[in-house]
């Protein structure tokens, strides 16, 4: 089974991944790990500040091959970070597609603004975030408003964090 975890920025796809990991032992892919070691190599000329999408269409296709290449190995493997298109179904035919399951997270208005704090005092629980200074209330607002906007128009499976920041993902 293949988990991919979306979402805004500071929503706790990393955490989330590596709960995944500790209770089902699936191994997990951070996209932005990716970014890094192939921004790091010299192998593309993208910034950790590049654009989003410009970042997603470097990125998609090389995730897109390891996720295929690992359900026709029968692997297991969490994908997470926030370069996963919204179309990412589009990419995989209909057997590869029955091994996937898709979580977007994203945090209502209201729950951001009332634990903004803790947002930010949980940013670097499992990675270091070196420079976290963009991390403003505007930016998780904004950020969290316009993942709200694409998953309603793409329809994707999501979780909205409310009122508590309790998610539990059942994968067997």
């Amino acid at each position: 089974m293949i988990v991919l975890i979306a979402g805004a920025s500071h929503t706790g796809k990393t955490a989330l991944a590596q709960k995944l990991l500790e209770k089902y032992k699936y191994p997990y892919l951070s996209i932005d790990h990716l970014k890094m070691g192939l921004i790091r190599s010299g192998n593309t000329e993208l910034t950790p500040v590049s654009d989003d999408v410009e970042l997603t269409a470097y990125l998609w296709p090389v995730v897109r091959e390891v996720i295929k290449t690992a359900i026709e190995n029968e692997q297991n493997l969490i994908v997470e970070g926030c370069y996963i298109p919204f179309d990412w179904a589009e990419d995989f035919e209909k057997d590869y597609l029955e091994e996937i399951r898709y979580y977007c997270l994203v945090m209502s208005e209201n729950y951001i603004r009332n634990h903004f704090a803790d947002i930010k005092g949980y940013a670097s629980v499992i990675e270091d975030r070196m420079d976290d200074a963009d991390c403003t209330l505007e930016s998780v607002l904004e950020d969290n408003r316009q993942v709200w906007e694409l998953v309603v128009k793409h329809k994707v499976n999501y979780i909205l964090i409310e009122d508590k920041y309790e998610i539990d993902i059942e994968l067997e």
